[in-house]
């Protein structure tokens, strides 16, 4: 999109109701209409490196369909995301879901065609596996990328079954690759048991610093917001959200639910408080609709997608502008 155009936004729920046509996030353009796009959302429809619950294959077309309710105007940030920037919908990256080598060789490089573009991503999973092949495609573009990663769980687990690539091991694997600022990551909202204070130990040995759930309701969310900006300062910042950082009760439709999460508005009040940073893309993923009640968890994942594209297309206005 040129400076002088106008993004095309989303269907007028004024004339077609909202329940009505294709679902397209947020009832946006698909990126063929517009032909490019300042931020793509795209989903990953792949869940072959899940441990526990399948069903994230699924997970970007419900997030779809519960964000048919977003409107225009986010007021909490102060902006109409889809005015200051083109937003699109991508579609899904088409994956292999018998061969996992596979499968990051495709999303690593289908990333890599639309971050070509210019576009920042904001991706819709699918299981966490697909974070390391997003990582590295943005490290190609960015080099080690800040990161935040909201979870439950650590994953920087070593293997599973042997398995080097799964959806308890892309952070590992992306540390050991050298596309993370090691000086600069952090896990929010990681609770519940391990298999032992070696997991802990790893961790830190790989420059991780952790927010737990409890930290989270103890200090509150301006403290542990302001800590997460000072950590990652103004480096380019990636963050992966997998949606079992919410407690159960705000996100039954996961694979891997753990008690004593962050509840939805924490989880939105703290991606609104980093609206600063520099957000090169992220992604959303383990929505499991399968055991999901009255969309409960796909709307905060919806909801949760709408604050990141914010951020995106607000800096992205921003620095043309500058």
């Amino acid at each position: 999109m040129s400076s002088t155009d106008s993004p095309r936004g989303p269907v007028d729920s004024s004339r077609v109701p909202r329940y009505a046509g294709p679902a397209t996030f947020a009832r946006l353009p698909r990126l063929d209409e517009v032909g490019s796009a300042d931020v793509a959302v795209v989903g990953v429809p792949f869940d072959s490196g899940v441990s526990y619950r399948p069903g994230a294959r699924f997970g970007g077309n419900a997030v779809r369909e519960a964000s048919r309710l977003l409107r225009p105007y986010n007021p909490a940030q102060d902006a109409s995301p889809f005015a200051l920037a083109q937003v699109a919908d991508a579609g899904d990256i088409a994956v292999n879901p018998f061969d996992i080598n596979e499968a990051v060789e495709t999303v690593e490089a289908s990333a890599d065609d639309l971050l070509a573009t210019g576009a920042r991503l904001m991706t819709l999973g699918g299981d966490h596996t697909i974070a390391l092949p997003l990582l590295r495609s943005v490290a190609k573009k960015h080099g080690p990328v800040a990161l935040l990663h909201f979870d439950a769980h650590l994953d920087t687990w070593d293997t599973y079954f042997g398995a080097e690539y799964t959806h308890g091991t892309p952070f590992r694997r992306a540390v050991e690759e050298g596309i993370l600022d090691t000086e600069a990551l952090s896990h929010v909202g990681t609770r519940g048991p391990l298999y032992g204070r070696k997991d802990l130990t790893d961790d830190a040995k790989m420059g991780f610093g952790i927010v737990t759930s409890a930290d989270v309701m103890r200090r509150g969310v301006d403290e542990i917001t302001d800590q997460l900006r000072q950590r990652v300062g103004d480096r380019p910042l990636y963050i992966s959200i997998d949606i079992d950082v919410l407690d159960p009760a705000h996100a039954p439709g996961t694979g891997t639910p753990e008690a004593g999460g962050l509840t939805s508005r924490e989880l939105l009040e703290i991606l609104r408080g980093l609206s600063s940073c520099h957000l090169v893309s992220a992604d959303l993923v383990e929505v499991a609709p399968a055991y999901d009640h009255a969309e409960i968890t796909s709307v905060a994942a919806s909801h949760t997608a709408y604050e990141l594209t914010t951020i995106m297309a607000r800096q992205i206005a921003e620095g043309r502008t500058r």
